[in-house]
């Protein structure tokens, strides 16, 4: 098995063994392929973050329209509360009305 040298070690043994040219291009290619990760993981965390705001609109969305829902169903709910007064006031007032009569 072949151990495995720090960077600096492999370049300084790669300008030994094959010239500056190889040093060289050794120090290019290791420059392109961290530009490559940095580049893919910056294009990464932007497709993130607009995977990360449409869940979010999707779920604000989603919590809009179940407020909507409770404040319809509230509604509902207080209308009927009204109508049942009313009923019990009226009834209250005949019941009233006939006690008077008698």
């Amino acid at each position: 098995m072949t151990e495995r040298m720090p960077l600096l070690q492999e370049v300084g043994a790669a300008l030994r063994d094959n010239g500056l040219t190889a040093a060289i291009t050794a120090l290019i290619g290791g420059f392109i392929a961290l530009l490559a990760a940095v580049t893919r993981r910056a294009f990464t965390n932007d497709a993130m973050l607009v995977r990360l705001e449409r869940e979010l609109l999707a779920e604000r969305d989603r919590v809009d329209r179940q407020r909507a829902e409770d404040r319809k169903g509230d509604a509902d709910r207080l209308e009927r509360i009204e109508t049942d007064i009313r009923a019990m006031r009226d009834l209250m007032f005949e019941a009233f009305q006939r006690g008077h009569n008698d």
